[in-house]
């Protein structure tokens, strides 16, 4: 299984951000992969919104992200692991909504979820990280709605910014063991 090369990556404190990725010579920037599920699409449509906003404002540009949709959460972990295995991502990123639909434990599909998505990156050596929501409480009213919808911009923040972090501290623990 082939691995991104990341050694061209370094992370360069900037106003505003604590690290960007930055491709040294003729290297090209990573690519990275955000799977999302269609399960409430314009609530989880959010989390992938900021996490474009926030990945461009650290240098990493809309054509450097591979948007996948997939119909549920269930069905992110697989995905996960072929495009982890592919070698073409630095990261990947899932991104859904677990809610409790009253015909099944939800937690049980948000847990084998999770599960499989931390053994996607254990096994590949690619971070996987995980904007996949499960609410104790989510009713369709407007106020749920406004409140994830809010919580998805939050979560698809953060993980861009852990994305950042994580692949610019992964390529320095390479050099490190390789030195």
């Amino acid at each position: 299984m082939s691995q991104t090369d990341l050694s061209h990556i370094s992370a360069h404190p900037r106003p505003g951000a604590s690290t960007a990725l930055v491709a040294s010579g003729a290297a090209p920037l990573p690519r990275f992969a955000f799977i999302q599920s269609s399960w409430h699409e314009d609530i989880v449509d959010n989390g992938r919104i900021a996490f474009l906003a926030e990945m461009a404002g650290r240098g990493v540009g809309a054509e450097a992200i591979d948007v996948f949709r997939v119909p549920g959460a269930f069905e992110i972990p697989l995905h996960a692991k072929k495009l982890a295995q592919s070698g073409r991502y630095a990261g990947v990123v899932c991104c859904g909504l677990v809610v409790d639909g009253g015909i099944y434990r939800h937690d049980f599909v948000a847990s084998a979820v999770i599960d499989a998505l931390m053994r996607v990156q254990l096994d590949t050596g690619v971070p996987v990280f995980s904007v996949v929501l499960t609410p104790l409480h989510f009713h369709e009213h407007e106020e749920h709605r406004r409140f994830f919808s809010g919580h998805f911009l939050t979560k698809g923040k953060e993980a861009a910014q852990a994305c950042v972090q994580t692949v610019a501290s992964l390529q320095n623990v390479d050099a490190l063991l390789s030195a």
